[in-house]
Protein backbone atom coordinates (compact mmCIF):
# COMPACT_ATOMS: atom_id res chain seq x y z
CA UNK A 1 0.00 0.00 0.00
CA UNK A 2 1.71 3.21 -0.86
CA UNK A 3 1.64 6.42 1.49
CA UNK A 4 -0.27 8.10 -1.33
CA UNK A 5 -2.69 5.60 -0.54
CA UNK A 6 -2.74 5.64 3.18
CA UNK A 7 -2.92 9.45 3.27
CA UNK A 8 -5.95 10.02 0.98
CA UNK A 9 -7.65 7.45 3.22
CA UNK A 10 -6.62 9.04 6.20
CA UNK A 11 -7.40 12.52 5.11
CA UNK A 12 -10.62 11.16 4.17
CA UNK A 13 -12.18 9.21 7.19
CA UNK A 14 -10.71 11.47 9.21
CA UNK A 15 -12.37 14.42 7.66
CA UNK A 16 -15.35 12.67 8.33
CA UNK A 17 -14.48 12.00 11.70
CA UNK A 18 -13.44 15.26 12.49
CA UNK A 19 -16.67 17.07 11.52
CA UNK A 20 -18.93 14.97 12.31
CA UNK A 21 -19.62 16.19 16.08
CA UNK A 22 -19.37 19.98 14.89
CA UNK A 23 -21.66 19.83 12.14
CA UNK A 24 -23.75 16.75 13.80
CA UNK A 25 -23.95 19.63 16.73
CA UNK A 26 -25.15 22.53 14.48
CA UNK A 27 -27.87 20.02 12.71
CA UNK A 28 -29.73 19.34 16.17
CA UNK A 29 -29.16 23.48 16.72
CA UNK A 30 -31.12 24.20 13.44
CA UNK A 31 -33.79 21.60 13.99
CA UNK A 32 -34.56 22.61 17.66
CA UNK A 33 -34.88 26.62 16.55
CA UNK A 34 -32.17 27.18 18.46
CA UNK A 35 -29.48 30.63 17.81
CA UNK A 36 -26.84 29.64 15.10
CA UNK A 37 -24.30 31.82 13.39
CA UNK A 38 -26.67 31.88 10.18
CA UNK A 39 -29.38 33.67 12.08
CA UNK A 40 -28.73 37.21 10.90
CA UNK A 41 -28.40 36.52 7.50
CA UNK A 42 -30.92 34.05 6.51
CA UNK A 43 -33.54 34.10 9.22
CA UNK A 44 -35.33 36.98 7.34
CA UNK A 45 -35.30 35.51 4.19
CA UNK A 46 -36.53 32.08 5.78
CA UNK A 47 -39.55 34.29 7.18
CA UNK A 48 -40.26 35.22 4.13
CA UNK A 49 -40.80 31.77 2.40
CA UNK A 50 -42.76 30.97 5.43
CA UNK A 51 -45.12 33.60 5.42
CA UNK A 52 -45.90 32.65 1.13
CA UNK A 53 -46.46 29.49 2.11
CA UNK A 54 -48.30 30.06 5.58
CA UNK A 55 -46.68 28.12 7.93
CA UNK A 56 -45.16 28.93 11.08
CA UNK A 57 -41.36 27.46 12.58
CA UNK A 58 -43.26 25.93 15.32
CA UNK A 59 -46.25 24.21 13.21
CA UNK A 60 -45.87 20.73 13.12
CA UNK A 61 -48.23 17.38 11.25
CA UNK A 62 -49.23 14.26 11.48
CA UNK A 63 -47.12 11.31 10.06
CA UNK A 64 -49.64 10.99 7.20
CA UNK A 65 -50.10 14.80 6.35
CA UNK A 66 -46.09 15.06 6.63
CA UNK A 67 -45.75 11.91 4.44
CA UNK A 68 -48.53 13.05 2.01
CA UNK A 69 -46.90 16.95 1.60
CA UNK A 70 -43.71 15.01 1.04
CA UNK A 71 -44.88 13.19 -1.53
CA UNK A 72 -47.28 15.84 -3.51
CA UNK A 73 -44.19 18.35 -3.68
CA UNK A 74 -42.27 15.44 -5.05
CA UNK A 75 -45.14 14.83 -7.08
CA UNK A 76 -44.93 18.36 -8.24
CA UNK A 77 -41.55 18.46 -8.86
CA UNK A 78 -41.63 15.36 -11.38
CA UNK A 79 -44.39 16.87 -12.93
CA UNK A 80 -42.66 20.17 -13.65
CA UNK A 81 -39.13 18.60 -14.58
CA UNK A 82 -40.72 16.30 -17.05
CA UNK A 83 -42.46 18.89 -18.78
CA UNK A 84 -39.43 21.00 -18.54
CA UNK A 85 -37.34 18.31 -20.36
CA UNK A 86 -40.22 17.36 -23.03
CA UNK A 87 -39.66 20.96 -24.39
CA UNK A 88 -35.98 21.27 -23.57
CA UNK A 89 -35.69 22.83 -27.03
CA UNK A 90 -37.97 25.67 -26.10
CA UNK A 91 -35.91 27.09 -23.45
CA UNK A 92 -32.74 29.43 -23.18
CA UNK A 93 -29.15 28.94 -22.60
CA UNK A 94 -28.96 25.71 -24.79
CA UNK A 95 -25.80 26.74 -27.55
CA UNK A 96 -25.13 23.30 -28.26
CA UNK A 97 -29.42 23.55 -29.67
CA UNK A 98 -30.00 20.00 -28.43
CA UNK A 99 -33.82 18.93 -28.78
CA UNK A 100 -36.41 17.53 -26.59
CA UNK A 101 -35.96 14.55 -24.49
CA UNK A 102 -38.14 11.33 -25.44
CA UNK A 103 -41.23 10.74 -23.25
CA UNK A 104 -39.38 7.25 -21.87
CA UNK A 105 -36.15 9.58 -21.60
CA UNK A 106 -38.21 12.14 -19.76
CA UNK A 107 -40.21 10.19 -17.02
CA UNK A 108 -36.83 7.70 -16.33
CA UNK A 109 -34.92 11.03 -15.68
CA UNK A 110 -37.77 12.97 -13.75
CA UNK A 111 -38.46 9.92 -11.45
CA UNK A 112 -34.47 9.62 -11.26
CA UNK A 113 -33.91 12.80 -10.28
CA UNK A 114 -37.28 13.56 -8.13
CA UNK A 115 -36.71 10.34 -5.86
CA UNK A 116 -32.59 11.39 -5.48
CA UNK A 117 -31.46 8.47 -7.64
CA UNK A 118 -29.79 10.24 -10.43
CA UNK A 119 -29.94 7.34 -12.90
CA UNK A 120 -28.78 8.32 -15.98
CA UNK A 121 -29.90 6.97 -18.89
CA UNK A 122 -28.26 9.39 -21.22
CA UNK A 123 -24.88 11.35 -21.32
CA UNK A 124 -25.49 14.79 -20.59
CA UNK A 125 -23.04 16.96 -22.70
CA UNK A 126 -24.77 15.15 -25.78
CA UNK A 127 -28.48 15.19 -24.47
CA UNK A 128 -29.03 18.08 -22.09
CA UNK A 129 -29.07 22.29 -22.23
CA UNK A 130 -27.32 23.73 -20.05
CA UNK A 131 -30.70 25.16 -18.66
CA UNK A 132 -31.81 21.65 -18.17
CA UNK A 133 -28.61 21.16 -16.20
CA UNK A 134 -29.01 23.94 -13.70
CA UNK A 135 -32.42 24.40 -13.45
CA UNK A 136 -33.90 21.56 -13.99
CA UNK A 137 -31.59 18.69 -12.72
CA UNK A 138 -29.73 20.90 -10.25
CA UNK A 139 -32.53 22.15 -8.93
CA UNK A 140 -33.42 18.87 -7.76
CA UNK A 141 -30.51 18.16 -6.45
CA UNK A 142 -30.94 20.46 -3.79
CA UNK A 143 -34.55 19.82 -3.12
CA UNK A 144 -34.81 16.37 -3.25
CA UNK A 145 -32.11 15.42 -0.93
CA UNK A 146 -33.41 17.75 1.29
CA UNK A 147 -36.92 16.35 1.33
CA UNK A 148 -35.34 13.19 2.53
CA UNK A 149 -33.17 14.79 4.91
CA UNK A 150 -36.52 16.37 6.14
CA UNK A 151 -38.47 13.09 6.91
CA UNK A 152 -34.72 11.96 8.70
CA UNK A 153 -35.39 14.75 11.07
CA UNK A 154 -39.38 13.97 11.15
CA UNK A 155 -38.51 10.21 12.39
CA UNK A 156 -35.88 11.31 14.38
CA UNK A 157 -38.40 13.69 16.63
CA UNK A 158 -40.35 10.91 17.12
CA UNK A 159 -37.95 8.91 18.33
CA UNK A 160 -36.83 12.08 20.57
CA UNK A 161 -40.84 11.92 22.13
CA UNK A 162 -41.09 15.61 19.99
CA UNK A 163 -44.09 16.51 17.46
CA UNK A 164 -42.73 15.76 14.32
CA UNK A 165 -42.90 19.09 13.12
CA UNK A 166 -43.85 20.68 9.56
CA UNK A 167 -42.42 19.30 6.12
CA UNK A 168 -41.96 22.67 4.53
CA UNK A 169 -40.55 24.02 7.19
CA UNK A 170 -37.44 21.20 7.52
CA UNK A 171 -37.31 21.28 3.81
CA UNK A 172 -36.96 24.65 3.65
CA UNK A 173 -34.15 24.75 6.78
CA UNK A 174 -32.26 21.62 5.16
CA UNK A 175 -31.89 23.96 2.18
CA UNK A 176 -31.16 27.67 3.65
CA UNK A 177 -29.18 26.04 6.62
CA UNK A 178 -26.76 23.13 5.35
CA UNK A 179 -26.56 22.74 1.91
CA UNK A 180 -26.67 26.19 0.09
CA UNK A 181 -24.02 27.22 2.41
CA UNK A 182 -21.88 23.76 1.70
CA UNK A 183 -22.61 24.20 -1.75
CA UNK A 184 -21.26 27.30 -1.88
CA UNK A 185 -17.74 26.27 -0.01
CA UNK A 186 -17.13 23.36 -2.41
CA UNK A 187 -18.33 24.76 -5.60
CA UNK A 188 -15.77 27.53 -4.73
CA UNK A 189 -13.21 25.19 -4.15
CA UNK A 190 -13.99 23.29 -7.33
CA UNK A 191 -13.55 26.20 -9.35
CA UNK A 192 -9.76 27.30 -7.68
CA UNK A 193 -8.99 23.22 -8.61
CA UNK A 194 -9.74 24.22 -12.14
CA UNK A 195 -13.67 23.37 -12.60
CA UNK A 196 -15.18 24.67 -15.52
CA UNK A 197 -18.21 27.43 -14.01
CA UNK A 198 -19.59 28.92 -17.34
CA UNK A 199 -22.57 29.32 -19.89
CA UNK A 200 -20.20 29.66 -23.03
CA UNK A 201 -20.64 27.23 -25.57
CA UNK A 202 -18.36 24.04 -25.99
CA UNK A 203 -15.05 24.24 -27.23
CA UNK A 204 -14.12 23.19 -30.83
CA UNK A 205 -10.20 22.77 -30.89
CA UNK A 206 -7.60 21.11 -32.85
CA UNK A 207 -5.48 18.44 -31.53
CA UNK A 208 -1.61 18.15 -31.88
CA UNK A 209 -2.17 15.46 -34.84
CA UNK A 210 -4.42 17.55 -36.25
CA UNK A 211 -8.16 15.92 -35.63
CA UNK A 212 -10.59 18.36 -34.37
CA UNK A 213 -12.07 17.95 -30.68
CA UNK A 214 -15.48 19.27 -29.38
CA UNK A 215 -14.68 19.74 -25.38
CA UNK A 216 -18.43 20.16 -23.43
CA UNK A 217 -18.24 22.71 -20.59
CA UNK A 218 -20.89 24.15 -18.67
CA UNK A 219 -21.77 25.41 -15.08
CA UNK A 220 -20.14 22.11 -13.98
CA UNK A 221 -18.47 23.61 -10.53
CA UNK A 222 -21.61 24.04 -8.60
CA UNK A 223 -23.63 21.02 -10.17
CA UNK A 224 -20.62 19.16 -8.68
CA UNK A 225 -21.10 20.42 -5.44
CA UNK A 226 -24.57 19.79 -5.00
CA UNK A 227 -24.11 16.21 -6.95
CA UNK A 228 -22.17 15.02 -4.03
CA UNK A 229 -23.20 17.22 -0.96
CA UNK A 230 -26.81 16.01 -1.40
CA UNK A 231 -25.90 12.02 -2.80
CA UNK A 232 -27.28 12.76 -5.66
CA UNK A 233 -24.42 11.31 -7.57
CA UNK A 234 -25.74 12.36 -11.24
CA UNK A 235 -22.73 13.62 -13.72
CA UNK A 236 -23.01 16.54 -15.84
CA UNK A 237 -21.23 14.33 -18.37
CA UNK A 238 -21.81 10.73 -18.96
CA UNK A 239 -18.10 9.84 -17.43
CA UNK A 240 -18.94 11.89 -14.38
CA UNK A 241 -16.25 12.04 -11.76
CA UNK A 242 -14.29 10.13 -14.29
CA UNK A 243 -13.79 12.85 -16.58
CA UNK A 244 -11.07 15.28 -15.64
CA UNK A 245 -13.63 18.36 -16.01
CA UNK A 246 -15.53 17.47 -13.29
CA UNK A 247 -12.85 16.12 -11.14
CA UNK A 248 -9.33 16.85 -11.97
CA UNK A 249 -6.84 16.81 -8.95
CA UNK A 250 -6.28 14.23 -5.75
CA UNK A 251 -7.52 17.09 -3.92
CA UNK A 252 -11.12 17.59 -5.91
CA UNK A 253 -10.96 13.42 -5.57
CA UNK A 254 -10.45 13.81 -1.72
CA UNK A 255 -13.14 16.69 -1.53
CA UNK A 256 -15.98 15.10 -3.16
CA UNK A 257 -15.37 11.61 -1.03
CA UNK A 258 -15.70 13.55 2.19
CA UNK A 259 -19.08 15.71 0.66
CA UNK A 260 -20.81 12.94 0.19
CA UNK A 261 -20.48 11.51 3.63
CA UNK A 262 -20.59 15.31 5.63
CA UNK A 263 -24.40 15.25 5.92
CA UNK A 264 -25.11 11.72 6.47
CA UNK A 265 -22.84 10.71 9.05
CA UNK A 266 -23.45 13.81 10.65
CA UNK A 267 -27.27 12.80 10.99
CA UNK A 268 -25.91 9.99 13.16
CA UNK A 269 -24.93 12.44 15.40
CA UNK A 270 -27.96 14.34 15.28
CA UNK A 271 -29.83 11.66 16.47
CA UNK A 272 -27.73 10.52 19.14
CA UNK A 273 -28.49 14.57 20.49
CA UNK A 274 -32.40 14.38 19.79
CA UNK A 275 -32.45 11.05 21.79
CA UNK A 276 -29.87 12.55 24.59
CA UNK A 277 -28.11 8.96 24.00
CA UNK A 278 -25.19 10.28 21.91
CA UNK A 279 -23.27 6.20 23.22
CA UNK A 280 -26.62 5.02 21.22
CA UNK A 281 -24.93 7.14 17.95
CA UNK A 282 -21.29 6.71 18.69
CA UNK A 283 -22.60 3.01 18.66
CA UNK A 284 -24.61 3.30 15.39
CA UNK A 285 -21.66 5.09 13.58
CA UNK A 286 -19.02 2.08 14.71
CA UNK A 287 -21.51 -0.33 13.09
CA UNK A 288 -21.61 1.66 9.72
CA UNK A 289 -18.15 2.63 9.71
CA UNK A 290 -17.15 -1.12 10.28
CA UNK A 291 -18.84 -2.06 7.15
CA UNK A 292 -17.58 1.41 5.05
CA UNK A 293 -14.47 -0.57 6.04
CA UNK A 294 -14.88 -3.86 4.76
CA UNK A 295 -16.06 -2.31 1.60
CA UNK A 296 -12.68 -0.45 1.29
CA UNK A 297 -11.11 -3.67 1.51
CA UNK A 298 -13.06 -5.48 -0.49
CA UNK A 299 -12.42 -3.14 -3.38
CA UNK A 300 -8.85 -1.93 -3.03
CA UNK A 301 -7.23 -5.15 -2.13
CA UNK A 302 -8.32 -7.44 -4.50
CA UNK A 303 -7.70 -4.38 -7.76
CA UNK A 304 -4.24 -3.91 -5.98
CA UNK A 305 -3.36 -7.56 -6.54
CA UNK A 306 -4.59 -7.46 -10.46
CA UNK A 307 -6.66 -9.82 -12.43
CA UNK A 308 -5.32 -13.20 -11.66
CA UNK A 309 -5.24 -14.46 -15.45
CA UNK A 310 -2.71 -11.94 -15.91
CA UNK A 311 -0.74 -12.40 -12.58
CA UNK A 312 -0.44 -15.92 -14.60
CA UNK A 313 1.38 -14.21 -17.62
CA UNK A 314 3.88 -13.32 -15.60
CA UNK A 315 2.96 -9.85 -14.86
CA UNK A 316 2.82 -10.25 -10.95
CA UNK A 317 2.68 -6.53 -8.89
CA UNK A 318 0.37 -5.01 -11.78
CA UNK A 319 -2.54 -3.81 -10.19
CA UNK A 320 -6.08 -4.44 -12.13
CA UNK A 321 -5.86 -0.19 -13.60
CA UNK A 322 -8.43 -1.35 -16.56
CA UNK A 323 -11.16 1.81 -16.22
CA UNK A 324 -9.12 3.55 -13.16
CA UNK A 325 -7.76 6.60 -12.53
CA UNK A 326 -4.42 7.03 -13.33
CA UNK A 327 -4.48 10.18 -11.33
CA UNK A 328 -5.80 8.99 -8.37
CA UNK A 329 -4.64 4.98 -8.48
CA UNK A 330 -6.03 2.80 -6.83
CA UNK A 331 -6.40 4.14 -3.43
CA UNK A 332 -8.10 7.14 -4.41
CA UNK A 333 -10.50 5.50 -6.50
CA UNK A 334 -11.61 3.00 -3.84
CA UNK A 335 -12.12 5.61 -1.44
CA UNK A 336 -14.40 7.12 -4.30
CA UNK A 337 -15.76 3.91 -5.09
CA UNK A 338 -16.30 2.97 -1.53
CA UNK A 339 -17.95 6.64 -0.77
CA UNK A 340 -20.18 6.44 -3.49
CA UNK A 341 -21.64 2.97 -2.74
CA UNK A 342 -21.88 3.39 0.71
CA UNK A 343 -23.24 7.34 0.81
CA UNK A 344 -25.87 5.75 -1.77
CA UNK A 345 -24.47 8.97 -4.13
CA UNK A 346 -23.74 7.33 -7.66
CA UNK A 347 -21.59 9.25 -8.82
CA UNK A 348 -18.64 7.13 -9.76
CA UNK A 349 -14.70 8.23 -10.68
CA UNK A 350 -13.94 4.56 -12.13
CA UNK A 351 -15.92 2.82 -14.62
CA UNK A 352 -17.57 0.48 -13.26
CA UNK A 353 -17.83 -2.93 -15.02
CA UNK A 354 -14.32 -2.50 -15.05
CA UNK A 355 -13.78 -3.87 -11.33
CA UNK A 356 -12.96 -7.75 -10.50
CA UNK A 357 -15.86 -9.86 -9.03
CA UNK A 358 -15.02 -9.61 -5.29
CA UNK A 359 -14.79 -5.53 -5.61
CA UNK A 360 -18.48 -5.93 -7.56
CA UNK A 361 -19.93 -7.91 -4.47
CA UNK A 362 -19.18 -4.97 -2.26
CA UNK A 363 -20.73 -2.20 -4.90
CA UNK A 364 -23.79 -4.66 -4.28
CA UNK A 365 -23.52 -4.99 -0.59
CA UNK A 366 -23.62 -1.34 -0.30
CA UNK A 367 -26.89 -1.12 -2.44
CA UNK A 368 -28.10 -4.00 -0.61
CA UNK A 369 -27.46 -3.07 3.08
CA UNK A 370 -28.90 0.96 1.66
CA UNK A 371 -27.46 1.93 5.61
CA UNK A 372 -24.04 2.12 5.50
CA UNK A 373 -24.55 5.59 6.34
CA UNK A 374 -26.72 6.52 3.47
CA UNK A 375 -28.06 9.22 1.99
CA UNK A 376 -28.95 12.12 4.55
CA UNK A 377 -31.76 11.14 6.72
CA UNK A 378 -32.70 8.13 4.71
CA UNK A 379 -29.63 6.08 5.64
CA UNK A 380 -30.43 7.00 9.07
CA UNK A 381 -34.26 6.14 8.89
CA UNK A 382 -32.58 2.45 7.07
CA UNK A 383 -30.46 1.91 10.20
CA UNK A 384 -33.06 2.35 12.46
CA UNK A 385 -34.95 0.28 10.74
CA UNK A 386 -31.97 -2.75 11.64
CA UNK A 387 -31.90 -1.69 15.34
CA UNK A 388 -35.80 -1.63 15.81
CA UNK A 389 -35.64 -5.63 13.83
CA UNK A 390 -32.44 -6.69 15.92
CA UNK A 391 -34.13 -5.97 19.13
CA UNK A 392 -37.18 -7.55 18.45
CA UNK A 393 -35.09 -10.88 17.66
CA UNK A 394 -33.42 -10.90 20.69
CA UNK A 395 -36.82 -9.91 22.58
CA UNK A 396 -38.34 -13.39 20.58
CA UNK A 397 -34.85 -15.12 22.15
CA UNK A 398 -35.25 -13.76 25.70
CA UNK A 399 -39.01 -14.36 25.78
CA UNK A 400 -39.74 -10.12 26.84
CA UNK A 401 -41.36 -7.24 25.22
CA UNK A 402 -38.55 -5.41 23.42
CA UNK A 403 -37.98 -2.41 24.17
CA UNK A 404 -36.46 0.79 22.37
CA UNK A 405 -35.64 4.16 23.52
CA UNK A 406 -38.22 3.46 26.50
CA UNK A 407 -40.86 2.58 24.40
CA UNK A 408 -42.13 -0.84 23.78
CA UNK A 409 -41.86 -2.64 20.47
CA UNK A 410 -44.58 -4.38 19.34
CA UNK A 411 -47.26 -5.69 16.64
CA UNK A 412 -47.54 -2.49 14.54
CA UNK A 413 -44.19 -1.11 14.48
CA UNK A 414 -42.62 -4.58 13.89
CA UNK A 415 -44.97 -5.18 10.50
CA UNK A 416 -44.41 -1.43 9.53
CA UNK A 417 -40.94 -1.91 10.10
CA UNK A 418 -40.53 -5.51 8.57
CA UNK A 419 -42.62 -3.87 5.63
CA UNK A 420 -39.80 -1.03 4.82
CA UNK A 421 -36.97 -4.37 5.30
CA UNK A 422 -39.12 -6.63 2.81
CA UNK A 423 -39.70 -3.84 0.06
CA UNK A 424 -35.95 -3.01 -0.84
CA UNK A 425 -35.35 -6.89 -1.80
CA UNK A 426 -38.50 -7.77 -3.16
CA UNK A 427 -38.33 -4.99 -6.06
CA UNK A 428 -34.61 -6.06 -6.95
CA UNK A 429 -35.61 -9.31 -7.07
CA UNK A 430 -38.84 -9.10 -9.16
CA UNK A 431 -37.36 -6.53 -11.22
CA UNK A 432 -34.23 -8.41 -12.06
CA UNK A 433 -36.64 -11.69 -12.32
CA UNK A 434 -38.81 -9.83 -14.86
CA UNK A 435 -35.75 -8.56 -17.09
CA UNK A 436 -34.24 -12.23 -17.53
CA UNK A 437 -37.50 -13.73 -18.30
CA UNK A 438 -38.90 -11.14 -20.77
CA UNK A 439 -37.14 -11.01 -24.39
CA UNK A 440 -37.10 -6.84 -23.59
CA UNK A 441 -35.12 -6.94 -20.86
CA UNK A 442 -32.97 -9.92 -21.81
CA UNK A 443 -32.70 -7.72 -25.45
CA UNK A 444 -30.45 -4.97 -22.96
CA UNK A 445 -27.42 -7.36 -21.79
CA UNK A 446 -23.82 -7.04 -24.04
CA UNK A 447 -22.03 -9.32 -21.59
CA UNK A 448 -22.84 -13.15 -21.46
CA UNK A 449 -22.48 -15.30 -18.30
CA UNK A 450 -22.79 -14.57 -14.43
CA UNK A 451 -21.51 -10.67 -15.10
CA UNK A 452 -24.86 -10.26 -17.72
CA UNK A 453 -27.05 -11.42 -14.88
CA UNK A 454 -24.90 -8.87 -12.11
CA UNK A 455 -25.80 -5.91 -14.65
CA UNK A 456 -29.28 -6.35 -14.61
CA UNK A 457 -29.19 -7.07 -11.16
CA UNK A 458 -27.21 -4.04 -10.18
CA UNK A 459 -29.56 -1.74 -12.40
CA UNK A 460 -32.21 -2.63 -9.92
CA UNK A 461 -30.43 -2.61 -6.68
CA UNK A 462 -29.65 1.17 -8.08
CA UNK A 463 -32.52 2.26 -8.45
CA UNK A 464 -34.07 0.40 -5.16
CA UNK A 465 -31.38 2.13 -3.00
CA UNK A 466 -31.72 5.46 -4.96
CA UNK A 467 -27.77 5.40 -5.81
CA UNK A 468 -28.13 5.90 -9.59
CA UNK A 469 -24.82 4.17 -10.73
CA UNK A 470 -24.71 1.47 -13.29
CA UNK A 471 -22.40 -1.46 -14.62
CA UNK A 472 -21.44 0.14 -18.18
CA UNK A 473 -22.36 -3.37 -19.88
CA UNK A 474 -26.22 -2.89 -19.97
CA UNK A 475 -28.40 -1.09 -22.31
CA UNK A 476 -30.43 0.95 -19.88
CA UNK A 477 -31.84 3.60 -22.71
CA UNK A 478 -34.06 0.41 -24.29
CA UNK A 479 -37.88 1.51 -23.06
CA UNK A 480 -38.58 -1.33 -20.60
CA UNK A 481 -35.39 -0.53 -18.46
CA UNK A 482 -36.32 3.48 -18.47
CA UNK A 483 -40.23 2.59 -17.30
CA UNK A 484 -39.62 -0.57 -14.77
CA UNK A 485 -36.36 1.33 -13.37
CA UNK A 486 -38.46 4.25 -13.17
CA UNK A 487 -40.85 2.83 -11.42
CA UNK A 488 -38.70 0.99 -8.82
CA UNK A 489 -37.06 3.83 -8.33
CA UNK A 490 -40.01 5.98 -7.22
CA UNK A 491 -41.18 2.71 -4.82
CA UNK A 492 -38.23 2.20 -3.72
CA UNK A 493 -38.26 6.22 -2.35
CA UNK A 494 -41.52 6.11 -0.90
CA UNK A 495 -43.30 3.39 0.34
CA UNK A 496 -40.41 2.76 2.79
CA UNK A 497 -40.22 6.45 4.01
CA UNK A 498 -43.88 6.00 4.87
CA UNK A 499 -43.34 3.20 6.38
CA UNK A 500 -41.08 4.41 8.54
CA UNK A 501 -42.71 7.24 9.12
CA UNK A 502 -45.71 6.13 10.66
CA UNK A 503 -43.38 3.84 12.74
CA UNK A 504 -41.97 7.02 14.41
CA UNK A 505 -45.85 8.03 14.81
CA UNK A 506 -46.64 4.96 16.64
CA UNK A 507 -44.01 5.38 18.95
CA UNK A 508 -44.37 8.66 19.39
CA UNK A 509 -47.83 8.02 20.84
CA UNK A 510 -46.64 5.40 23.55
CA UNK A 511 -46.10 6.29 27.08
CA UNK A 512 -42.28 5.74 28.34
CA UNK A 513 -41.95 2.50 30.45
CA UNK A 514 -39.52 2.25 33.12
CA UNK A 515 -36.05 1.18 32.64
CA UNK A 516 -35.37 -1.85 34.27
CA UNK A 517 -32.22 -4.40 35.36
CA UNK A 518 -33.65 -6.43 32.53
CA UNK A 519 -33.91 -3.47 30.19
CA UNK A 520 -31.67 -4.53 27.36
CA UNK A 521 -29.15 -1.51 26.44
CA UNK A 522 -28.37 -0.53 23.12
CA UNK A 523 -25.20 1.69 23.52
CA UNK A 524 -23.19 -1.43 24.25
CA UNK A 525 -20.03 -2.32 22.07
CA UNK A 526 -22.22 -6.35 22.78
CA UNK A 527 -25.56 -4.81 20.75
CA UNK A 528 -23.35 -2.85 18.19
CA UNK A 529 -21.47 -6.46 17.28
CA UNK A 530 -25.10 -8.09 17.66
CA UNK A 531 -26.80 -5.13 15.11
CA UNK A 532 -23.80 -6.07 12.76
CA UNK A 533 -24.40 -9.57 13.00
CA UNK A 534 -28.40 -9.41 12.15
CA UNK A 535 -27.53 -6.92 9.24
CA UNK A 536 -25.45 -9.27 7.35
CA UNK A 537 -27.48 -12.44 8.08
CA UNK A 538 -30.63 -10.80 7.11
CA UNK A 539 -28.85 -9.80 3.72
CA UNK A 540 -27.34 -12.71 3.57
CA UNK A 541 -30.16 -14.75 3.70
CA UNK A 542 -31.74 -12.39 0.99
CA UNK A 543 -29.44 -12.24 -1.72
CA UNK A 544 -26.77 -14.23 -0.73
CA UNK A 545 -28.64 -17.06 -3.82
CA UNK A 546 -28.30 -13.97 -6.84
CA UNK A 547 -24.86 -13.44 -5.57
CA UNK A 548 -24.01 -17.08 -6.13
CA UNK A 549 -25.14 -17.03 -9.69
CA UNK A 550 -23.66 -13.65 -10.08
CA UNK A 551 -20.68 -12.02 -8.70
CA UNK A 552 -19.76 -15.17 -6.80
CA UNK A 553 -20.02 -17.63 -9.59
CA UNK A 554 -18.09 -15.20 -11.63
CA UNK A 555 -14.68 -14.85 -8.93
CA UNK A 556 -14.73 -18.54 -9.24
CA UNK A 557 -14.63 -19.06 -13.24
CA UNK A 558 -11.56 -15.94 -13.49
CA UNK A 559 -9.49 -18.19 -10.56
CA UNK A 560 -10.40 -20.92 -13.18
CA UNK A 561 -9.50 -18.66 -15.90
CA UNK A 562 -12.42 -19.18 -17.68
CA UNK A 563 -13.13 -15.84 -19.97
CA UNK A 564 -16.51 -15.23 -21.59
CA UNK A 565 -16.68 -13.51 -25.36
Amino acid sequence: MSVSTVATWAVVIGGLLILLKPLGTYLYRVFTFQPTILDRPLKPVENVIFRLIGVSRDSSMSAVEYGVAFMLTNLVWAVMAYTLLRLQGLWPFNPQHFGNLSAGLSFNTAASFVTNTNWQAYSGENTMSYFSQFAVLQFLQFVTPASGGAVGVAFVRALAGRPLGNFFVDLTLLITRVLLPLAVIFGLFFVAQGVPDTLAGYLHLHTLTGAAQTVPRGPIAGFEAIEHLGQNGGGFTGANSANPLENPTALTNIAESIAMGLVPVAFFYMFGLFTRRTRLAWTLIAVAGTLYLIMLAMIYFPEAAGNPIVNQLGLLGHANMVGKEVRFGIGGTSIFETSTMAFTTGSVAAAQDSFLPVPSLAFFLGLFLNMVFGGQGVGLLNMLMFVILTIFLMGLMVGRTPEFLRKKIEAREVSLTAIAFLLHPLLILAGGALAVSTKAGLSGIFNPGPYGLSEILYAFASGAANNGSAMGGLNAALPFYEVAIGVVMIIGRYASIMAMLLVGESLLKKKAVPQTTGTMRTDTALFGGILLGAIVVLNALTFFPVMALGPIAEHYLLLAHHLFT
